[in-house]
C-alpha cells in the first residue's frame, strides 16, 4: 500500500502557507452537481482536512448546499502556482453536526457571522443596499449579545476517495500520482501528464 496522502497533502498546505506569495492556501475551488448532472463550481475555504476529510462551511439553501443534498458527491482543487502545485480530491460528501458547526460558527468574528445570518446565500436581491440593511439590522438586533447560527448554515466534510498530487515540471512532463482509498488503505497510480 501507498504512504498516507493526507499526511502529504498537510504538508504541501503548510508549505503553501509559509509561502509570501500565496495569499489564500486554503481557497480551493469546489466542484457539486445537481440531481440532473448539471455542474457547478465556485471557491470556497478549506477550515480542516484530516483522514476523515476536508471540511468547510456554507449555507445549506444555496446551490453548492442543494447540489450536495441532492448528490452528496464532490469534488475540489487547490492551486498553488508560485510551488508549481496542485492537489486534487474528490469524494461522498456529508453534512456536519449541529454541534460542529455551533463550534465554528462561535469561532468566526462577529461581522462574519452577521454576514453569514444576512445573506440568503443564491438567492435573488434587489440590491447591494438591500443586504446591508438586513446586516445592519441584524446587528442591531444583537448588540451586545451573541448571534445564533442559522439552521441552514453548517459545515459538510468531503471524504476523500481519491487525491491526485500534480507537481510541475519542465516541457509539461508533470507528475502526477493518484492515490485512491481501498479497503486496505491508499493505492498510488502514477498517471501520465
Amino acid at each position: 500500500m501507498a504512504a498516507d496522502p493526507i499526511a502529504r497533502f498537510r504538508r504541501w498546505f503548510a508549505a503553501a502557507a509559509r509561502h509570501p506569495a500565496i495569499a489564500q492556501p486554503e481557497a480551493m475551488a469546489l466542484a457539486t452537481a445537481d440531481r440532473r448532472g448539471r455542474p457547478a463550481v465556485r471557491l470556497v475555504l478549506l477550515k480542516q482536512a484530516d483522514a476523515d476529510g476536508f471540511v468547510f462551511y456554507t449555507n445549506a439553501n444555496s446551490r453548492k448546499g442543494l447540489d450536495l443534498a441532492a448528490n452528496p458527491h464532490a469534488a475540489a482543487v487547490f492551486y498553488w502556482h508560485p510551488l508549481g502545485r496542485q492537489v486534487r480530491v474528490a469524494g461522498r460528501v456529508t453534512r456536519l453536526s449541529g454541534a460542529d458547526a455551533d463550534a465554528y460558527w462561535a469561532s468566526r468574528p462577529r461581522e462574519s457571522q452577521l454576514g453569514g445570518a444576512a445573506s440568503a446565500q443564491s438567492a435573488p436581491i434587489a440590491s447591494r443596499a438591500a443586504l446591508l440593511a438586513r446586516w445592519r439590522a441584524l446587528a442591531r438586533r444583537y448588540r451586545g449579545q451573541a448571534v445564533p447560527r442559522p439552521p441552514h448554515w453548517t459545515g459538510f466534510r468531503i471524504a476523500a476517495e481519491t487525491l491526485e498530487f500534480w507537481t510541475l515540471r519542465p516541457h509539461r512532463m508533470h507528475d502526477r500520482e493518484l492515490f485512491t482509498r481501498t479497503r486496505r488503505g491508499w493505492r498510488m497510480t502514477r498517471l501520465q501528464p
